[in-house]
């Protein structure tokens, strides 16, 4: 009994802990309001959330009726960003319908589309179909921007750690958001702002070779990012790789990336560029993360130390035996990271 009494009471400690960490408030607003929030920025859709507004029209459609006859719509969660605007976390569907169907020419520039919602396909409200917002009557417009919503937002007392994890759990889009898409909402800053150009150069995307899905999903930046982490991190690399990126955001997200952390970026690409024109890679065409950190960190590191990089010692470096025990399945622990990283280094 003495053991089940001690587990309770760490959980129960475990569970208040957390419960502080998350401070949010409620809202009952209007159709309108929500929406006059929207087109003057108040709330800001991210552009990773851009490719989630995936409804068609007829899905939009039945959320309209839904409003129309009163029928209590799913809240909107909000998180509070530091200059008091509100940022999508889950909602984005709903938001970009109502968006889509009231239609002004600033709320189509919100959701990226040319021309407002024509409603069709619905059953209970027949005679709505082929008809847009413009087309109702002022009575009826009145009606329906006056509808309330229910608006859930994340203070700015939650800490960075808690935001992802929210975002993450609460992130129900038809196109489920990469780690990498939320670091970009929830570390937003001069440090972001400058791994995404940073993620553009052409050497880079040279030697970086991913599937074609992954091109628009932050999967870039996630790797130009690994490359400062462990650049500077990789002897405190503590096995969850998502936890370790998100440290580093969480303290560097205000600052620009230095000068010479961006020649040095720049100086390794080239030099993996030079050693493989098609992309690093094993015969898949597509580039192992393990094994681009391992080069890209063990060329810096090399640099760093005055070496000259010799292309003839990069290239057999993919396909050899000691590396690829650093670099396979099971290989995010310490020994693993730090193994690979030094390896390259000193094998140039």
């Amino acid at each position: 009994m003495a053991l089940v009494a001690k587990k309770i009471s760490a959980m129960q400690s475990q569970l208040e802990a957390k419960r502080k960490t998350v401070s949010f408030d409620s809202y009952d607003l209007s159709v309108r309001q929500v929406l006059d929030m929207v087109e003057s920025g108040d709330i800001f859709v991210p552009p990773e959330y851009q490719r989630q507004f995936i409804w068609d029209s007829e899905r939009q459609s039945v959320l309209v009726e839904s409003v129309m006859l009163g029928i209590p719509v799913p809240s909107l969660f909000m998180a509070m960003n530091a200059d008091s605007t509100w940022e999508v976390v889950d909602g984005v569907q709903r938001l970009g319908s109502l968006s889509h169907f009231v239609g002004t020419a600033g709320l189509l520039g919100r959701i990226s589309r040319d021309k407002p919602l024509v409603i069709h396909g619905l059953e209970k409200l027949s005679t709505f179909n082929d008809a847009g917002f413009e087309d109702f009557p002022k009575s009826m417009q009145l009606q329906f921007l006056t509808r309330p919503i229910r608006v859930t937002v994340l203070n700015d007392r939650t800490d960075l750690a808690v935001r992802f994890d929210l975002f993450e759990r609460l992130n129900t889009g038809g196109v489920s958001l990469t780690d990498q898409e939320i670091r970009n909402c929830v570390y937003r800053g001069a440090y972001n702002e400058d791994l995404k150009s940073l993620a553009q150069l052409q050497d880079f995307r040279t030697v970086i070779k991913i599937s074609s899905k992954n091109a628009s999903n932050g999967t870039y930046e996630e790797l130009a990012l690994r490359f400062f982490v462990y650049l500077h991190r990789y002897g405190d690399f503590n096995h969850s790789v998502k936890e370790f990126l998100n440290g580093f955001m969480s303290d560097v997200r205000h600052n620009v990336i230095p000068q010479t952390d961006k020649k040095l970026f720049e100086a390794v690409m080239g030099e993996l560029a030079k050693a493989f024109p098609n992309g690093i890679n094993r015969g898949k065409g597509i580039t192992p993360v393990n094994l681009f950190e391992a080069l890209s960190v063990g060329v810096a590191l090399a640099l760093k130390q005055g070496k000259v990089i010799d292309p003839l010692k990069l290239i057999p470096l993919v396909d050899s035996a000691d590396l690829k025990k650093f670099t396979g399945a099971g290989s995010n622990q310490k020994k693993f990271v730090v193994g690979r990283i030094e390896y390259v280094r000193d094998a140039l």
